[in-house]
């Protein structure tokens, strides 16, 4: 199933539960992202009878054109990035094969939406795109088995680990340059993951103006999904809502030769695509004064 958080362009009405179809979009009714997450399967079943038992005059589809996204994680309580998890994007950086995942984190402040302008702050020269399949949680993890961690993974969405590289580089803690305001869009769709299968088959991409830079695919990762969820589970609690954002292939722009970097711009179009979860688009502009 393909959730979305969305509201009507023409309504002033707070962000709804909506599922993605051929036809449209449909309000799942009173049930919102966050209580579908806590809910897990048994609410996600629910959801699906729900919308089973409904006629056909009973619903009315929204056109993808008639809404606003938003991010199709409103409220994680917990935003867990994995730096350096692709091979060729380990080579293209020159560094070395790291040992264990390496854990860092941005916060709810950097959450944007599809289609959500993206400002580029002030302080930095040097804004990158990162593609990147992110894990959304479902069920209270805490030192779970490789075996089992995916049990505990309510769905999938794409997702841009978006980088102020000079403010990353400053010191050993990568925080400053990964969550500045709006820098993890997510979405459009949160893909449940029995419409999912393997995660570590998808082919992923990103294209900036239309121009591809990074191609992909998630069987690259070093620690797969798998063993990112466990891993984690053994240093914290993961809880319903928690999104994991599991690292970039090669093509950023930090791995070109230093004559061929050109970083983010304003007026830039980033879009992130992975295979089965869609095409998540935003747009970088000049912070307003």
């Amino acid at each position: 199933m393909k959730l979305v958080n969305f509201r009507e362009k023409e309504a002033s009405a707070s962000y709804r539960l909506g599922v993605y179809t051929d036809k449209g979009i449909v309000d799942a009714g009173d049930i919102t992202i966050n209580g579908l997450l806590q809910g897990g399967e048994t609410a996600l079943s629910n959801l699906q009878q729900h919308l089973a038992e409904l006629k056909e005059e009973q619903v009315r589809y929204l056109n993808e054109s008639e809404v606003v996204y938003g991010p199709c994680v409103p409220e994680p309580g917990k935003i867990i990035c994995i730096g350096l998890n692709y091979r060729k994007h380990a080579e293209e950086t020159n560094m070395p094969l790291p040992e264990y995942p390496i854990l860092f984190s941005k916060f709810n402040n950097a959450l944007a939406a599809h289609g959500e302008d993206v400002p580029l702050p002030k302080s930095t020269q040097k804004v990158d795109y990162e593609a990147e399949l992110a894990i959304v949680i479902g069920r209270t993890a805490k030192n779970v088995s490789v075996d089992k961690a995916l049990d505990y993974v309510f769905g999938y969405c794409a997702s841009n680990d978006l980088s102020a590289r000079d403010l990353q580089t400053r010191t050993s803690q990568w925080l400053a340059g990964k969550s500045c305001d709006k820098f993890a869009p997510i979405g459009p769709y949160l893909v449940s993951k029995d419409e999912v299968g393997d995660p570590n088959a998808l082919r992923i991409s990103c294209s900036v103006n239309g121009e591809v830079r990074q191609d992909s695919n998630t069987s690259d990762m070093i620690f797969n999904c798998k063993e990112i969820v466990s891993y984690i589970s053994q240093c914290m609690t993961l809880s319903p809502g928690d999104i994991i954002l599991t690292g970039t292939p090669e093509g950023v722009v930090m791995g070109y030769p230093p004559e061929k970097q050109v970083y983010l711009q304003a007026g830039d179009v980033v879009t992130i695509e992975i295979e089965k979860l869609g095409a998540l688009t935003n747009r970088m502009v000049a912070v307003q004064e």
